[in-house]
């Protein structure tokens, strides 16, 4: 089993609540801050490939909102993935990478099925 990385940014309201869950059920994990360590794009096209751009691209942020109209449009895989490598905040918090998959957003019952065999 490897150990699960977290990604996102660490100011996050979700991301805090991850790891707060990872650390009351003793899941040693590592954090991935995007903004501090970056964004690998070979990372984020696996993560794509995984759980798809559409779920990956937060279109509720305040970075995508305050993207010109012109680039919110017409978006597809391509675009949205040049928009993501570009503004790694934009990417729906968080990523739990975790033997091989990737698992986006937190919900506590969600984490707890993922490591019930941990």
């Amino acid at each position: 089993m490897s150990k699960p990385i977290l990604f996102g940014i660490p100011n996050c309201d979700t991301i805090k609540k991850a790891r707060k869950w990872l650390e009351s059920q003793e899941i040693e994990h590592q954090f991935h801050d995007f903004r501090k360590q970056g964004l690998d794009p070979d990372w984020l096209e696996r993560a794509e490939r995984a759980v798809g751009w559409e779920l990956l691209l937060n279109k509720r942020g305040t970075t995508f909102r305050q993207l010109p109209d012109e680039q919110k449009q017409d978006l597809d895989r391509d675009t949205a993935l040049s928009l993501l490598n570009a503004h790694p905040a934009m990417i729906k918090r968080p990523v739990l990478q975790y033997n091989s998959e990737f698992f986006v957003g937190f919900k506590p019952e969600q984490y707890q099925e993922i490591f019930a065999n941990a």
